[in-house]
């Protein structure tokens, strides 16, 4: 399955969920906020949403300061 992620394209085995996408990618679902075509997609939900062939991902990862 071809996922287009943050602007490059990446093979990843399907099925796939977002929760599943976060770990193969190695990142701490709790520091990032995720669209899937252009659709905030809720923490909640990472579990639940099943990503197909040719979705386009944005990933944006909090940082923390002060």
């Amino acid at each position: 399955m071809l996922i287009k992620v943050n602007g490059e394209h990446r093979e990843f085995e399907a099925p796939l969920n977002v929760l599943a996408l976060t770990e193969q990618l190695q990142l701490n679902p709790r520091q990032v906020a995720i669209e899937r075509n252009c659709e905030i997609v809720p923490r909640s939900l990472y579990h639940e949403v099943m990503l197909d062939d040719g979705d386009a991902i944005e990933i944006v990862h909090f940082i923390g300061g002060g």
